[in-house]
This record gives structure tokens, sequence and C-alpha cells, in this order.
């Protein structure tokens, strides 16, 4: 009994010890303007406040703690695994983006090229149109003028 009394007491003085030395690296409470805050007859003081002064109260950004990377081989290849595969669906997101105004690239030329075809098709049409209407006029001209053609 005496071996797991002095355990105990042992404990409780190393424990002791231990917030003692938190205790004393713990800084004061800082008030609103960043200074300690006076305590007279009871009650809390503090400096005047910063927003009086014109003077904006800085706030720190805020800081992300992340764990530092793992020794572990299967968290390291779980790790490497997830960034391939992020990457990978970066590059075929990417890759299907250009596929795509490429093939709208296509479609704008194939377009255009249609709509060339129908006024080419047209003018080629119009002058038929036209050199047939001269060839009538010039045989009903000749006829007009030689009255005696035989048939």
């Amino acid at each position: 009994m005496t071996k797991i009394h002095s355990l105990l007491i042992g404990t409780a003085f190393t424990a002791f010890a231990a917030t003692a030395a938190v205790a004393q690296t713990a800084q004061p409470a800082a008030g609103i303007s960043g200074q300690a805050q006076i305590q007279t007859q009871g009650a809390d003081v503090a400096p005047a406040a910063p927003a009086a002064q014109g003077v904006q109260p800085v706030t720190p950004a805020p800081t992300r703690l992340t764990a530092s990377g793992s020794t572990d081989p299967l968290v390291q290849k779980r790790d490497a695994n997830a960034k391939a595969n992020a990457e990978y669906r970066a590059s075929k997101k990417a890759s299907k983006a250009e596929l795509k105004d490429q093939q709208k690239a296509a479609k704008v030329q194939y377009k255009e090229q249609v709509r060339d075809a129908k006024i080419n098709q047209k003018a080629d049409k119009q002058a038929a149109n036209n050199e047939m209407k001269m060839n009538m006029e010039g045989q009903t001209a000749t006829q007009a003028d030689g009255a005696d053609v035989k048939h």
C-alpha cells in the first residue's frame, strides 16, 4: 500500500508542477487596445477605445493548423493517389473544353462553307439564266432581220 500511496503522491506533484509551469508561461489578459486592463477599486477601467482615437483595431489573420506529412507509406500512397486523381480530372476537364471549342469552330466553319456554296450556286444559276436569255434574244433578233429563214 505504501508503494501505491507514494506513486499517487508523486503523480500529483508532477501534475501540480506541470500546471504551475503552464501558468507561468500564460500571458496576461489583453484589453480592447491590446494593453493590459487596469483594475481600480473593483471596477474594470479600460484605456480609450481605438475607434474613438480614429484607429481601427487590428485582428490577426486566422491561421490554419495542418498536420505535417505522415511517414506512413499507406497514407502517402493515398495522398499521392488523391493528388494524381485531381490532376487527371482537371486535365480531362481541360481536354473536354478544348474538344468542345474545336467542334464549335468546325461547325461554324462548315456553316460558312455551306452558306458560300449556296451563294455560289445561286450566282451560277443566275449567270446561266442570263446567258440563256441573251441567247434567246439573239436568236429572235436574227429571225426578225432575216425573214426568209427556212426550216
